[in-house]
């Protein structure tokens, strides 16, 4: 239980690219089944809070129908990899010096090791479109700022822990910023305000200051830049 209209089922206590695959097959026969009833079904790393009608479900029925959803074979759309232009370093990542220091390495090594991989997206929080993808490579984990700042710009780049993302949105933040993407990810004027979902992957290219400013200003101007395709 999580309270009197809602429901937290827990598949593990990592975060794994497996574990979060079962959460995200869940939520999509949940929604795929629309029980009248059923508010809302919000993923996390391991866990899936199901949102629900007190009036209409009790705890027990609703685990039961979940449970048989469970059992039925998911038919999991294909994963879509969307490439994130970066400018890194500099103005666009100011703790990108310091985190090569504390990782000892040479920041051009950081660049290539983030942008050399494929991320899960996990789920999708805190702020409106912000992707929490995974998993670093061990050579680039460390631990969160030990202040956060109270200000992290649009489109800021970030790493922490086990963890990469992007701040859509100017917000609050304690990851380390090491670059950013010069795309605008959040817009409430798009059909759909978040262009990528949990169970996604997020790959990052590096990209110089014209190539940033360039795509800027056709991003600012409605354009959509994101690349995106089927694997």
């Amino acid at each position: 239980m999580a309270g009197d209209a809602a429901l937290l089922l827990e598949f593990g206590d990592a975060i794994e690219e497996g574990t979060n695959d079962d959460v995200q097959g869940l939520r999509r026969q949940v929604a795929a089944a629309g029980l009248r009833g059923v508010l809302g079904a919000v993923p996390g790393y391991a866990t899936l809070l199901l949102e629900y009608d007190p009036a209409i479900w009790e705890p027990e029925g609703l685990l039961a129908a979940v449970a048989g959803l469970a059992a039925r074979e998911d038919s999991a759309p294909a994963r879509r990899r969307h490439v994130i232009p970066v400018c890194y370093g500099g103005e666009f990542g100011p703790d990108l010096e310091g985190v090569a220091r504390s990782l000892g390495l040479r920041e051009d090594a950081v660049i290539r090791q983030h942008g050399g991989r494929d991320y899960h997206i996990y789920c999708v929080g805190f702020s409106p479109g912000f992707p929490y993808c995974g998993a670093l490579p061990p050579s680039l984990q460390l631990p969160r700022r030990d202040a956060p700042r109270t200000r992290v710009p649009a489109g800021a780049v970030a790493i922490a822990g086990l963890q990469t993302g992007v701040y859509p949105r100017e917000t609050s933040g304690g990851w380390h910023l090491i670059g950013r993407t010069p795309l605008e990810l959040f817009r409430w004027d798009r059909d759909d305000p978040v262009p990528y979902e949990p169970g996604d992957a997020v790959r990052f290219r590096a990209i110089g200051e014209a190539a940033f400013e360039e795509l800027r200003e056709r991003s600012r101007s409605g354009e959509d830049l994101l690349e995106s395709s089927a694997f």
